[in-house]
């Protein structure tokens, strides 16, 4: 019987030699290598984790929060490096979702059938 959380665990590994995510692990480590893009990045992934708390919590997210999420995320986007950072992102989102479609085929199968 095939142990499919062997063959997971092999995706994993090999995940972590595609192009795809080798060019994420680049451009991440470039962006991180400017300070300001990268001070910048931090800045914003608090942000929106402040905000995806507040939103879970049921708290009000006020206009000033979306704002200053808006501004921060309009100064990242001047940088070369995060430009370039979105684009792999957006690679291996298509990866993955293509994955996630070989892989959920069987169940999808059952359902169409």
């Amino acid at each position: 019987m095939i142990n499919v959380y062997d063959t997971a665990n092999q995706l994993e590994q090999e995940l972590r030699q595609s192009v795809e995510v080798l060019g994420l692990q680049a451009a991440f480590n470039q962006m991180k290598a400017d300070p300001m893009a990268y001070g910048l990045f931090q800045q914003l992934q608090k942000l929106q984790a402040d905000l995806q708390q507040k939103q879970m919590n049921n708290q009000e997210i006020k206009d000033e929060d979306i704002k200053k999420l808006q501004n921060v995320s309009d100064q990242l986007a001047k940088y070369d490096s995060v430009k370039k950072l979105m684009e792999q992102e957006r690679t291996v989102n298509a990866m993955m979702e293509e994955l996630n479609k070989i892989i959920s085929k069987p169940i999808a199968d059952i359902y169409q059938n």
